[in-house]
Formats: C-alpha cells, sequence, structure tokens
C-alpha cells in the first residue's frame, strides 16, 4: 500500500511505475561480462526513471506501482506483473517472432561495439555506436507496439526493456 503523502496525494494515488524487476534465471543461458553489466545498467536505469501503466480492461487494482518478473518459455517472453504487495495482477505471454532479428542485431553490434571501445578509434567507436543505438531504437518502437492495449511504456523505458530481453536470449 502506498502511505498518503502531506502534499495531499490520496493513498491509493496512481504510480505506474516499476518498483523491481528480475530476470527469470532459468532463462538466461549464458552472459558475457558486457552483457552482464548492459542488464546492470539497464535495471538501475529502469528503477531509477521509467513509466509503466497497466492499461488492460477488467484489471481492478491496476494503478500500480508494479514488479516485473520477465521469463521465456517455449520462444515466448513472459511478462509478469505484480503488485505492490506481490500479488499477480496479470501475465502476458508475447511472440517473439518480430523480435529474433532485432536481438540478434543488437547482440552482433553490441560485440561490435564492445570490440571497437578495446581497439578502434573514437570516430570508429562512435560509428557503431549510432549503429548500436538505431537498432535499439528500432527495438524499443516495436515493443511499444507489442504492448498496446496491455501496458503503457515511455520510449526510454521500452529502451531497457529491450536490453533485458536481449540478455533473456543470450545463448551460449
Amino acid at each position: 500500500m502506498i502511505s498518503a503523502l502531506a502534499d495531499g496525494y490520496s493513498e491509493r494515488m496512481t504510480d505506474p511505475r516499476l518498483i523491481t524487476i528480475d530476470l527469470d534465471p532459468q532463462s538466461i543461458f549464458w552472459r558475457s561480462a558486457d552483457a552482464e553489466q548492459e542488464r546492470r545498467v539497464a535495471v538501475f536505469d529502469l528503477l531509477e526513471r521509467n513509466h509503466f501503466a497497466v492499461v488492460a480492461e477488467g484489471l481492478e487494482d491496476a494503478q500500480g506501482p508494479h514488479k516485473l518478473h520477465l521469463a521465456t518459455s517455449e520462444g515466448r517472453l513472459v511478462l509478469t506483473i505484480n503488485r505492490a504487495d506481490d500479488s499477480l495482477l496479470t501475465r502476458y505471454v508475447l511472440g517473439m517472432a518480430r523480435f529474433r532479428r532485432p536481438i540478434r542485431d543488437y547482440h552482433a553490434i553490441c560485440d561490435s561495439y564492445y570490440q571497437a571501445v578495446r581497439q578502434a578509434s573514437p570516430q570508429m567507436i562512435e560509428t557503431v555506436d549510432m549503429a548500436r543505438r538505431g537498432v535499439h531504437n528500432e527495438a524499443a518502437e516495436l515493443l511499444i507496439a507489442k504492448l498496446v492495449g496491455k501496458v503503457e511504456i515511455d520510449f526510454d523505458t521500452a529502451r531497457r526493456l529491450f536490453t533485458l530481453i536481449a540478455v533473456l536470449h543470450i545463448k551460449g
């Protein structure tokens, strides 16, 4: 339960954000040190600032804050959304077919970026980073579209969530 605030907010105010996010350890096969750092940064940034509003009709007490658990099952992305008290709010299972190429491209460009950071000129690093951001941005737009009618997220939240989705799809 959200406690009342001194400036007049109600005790049950709307709080469309994530307060915890975790990845199913069974869904992660292998992570490099670079991928693990990406995951840590994405989670930290998400918890610092995000917009995550469950908008599906028929869900009672869906205003947030929320806890999100990401997993994969049978090639699908499973988003389990809990209320702040850990009670289940809803679960969405999304097909990953449209994400396979962006995930593959994202991993390839990230590998190039990590290599460039270690060996290349600043100009080459910037070029690779621009390509990485482009793939990341396209995948964020796709995620926003896949969640229409279910969850409303802003662009930065979508980018960070895509990073975590990509981490779930690293194969050893």
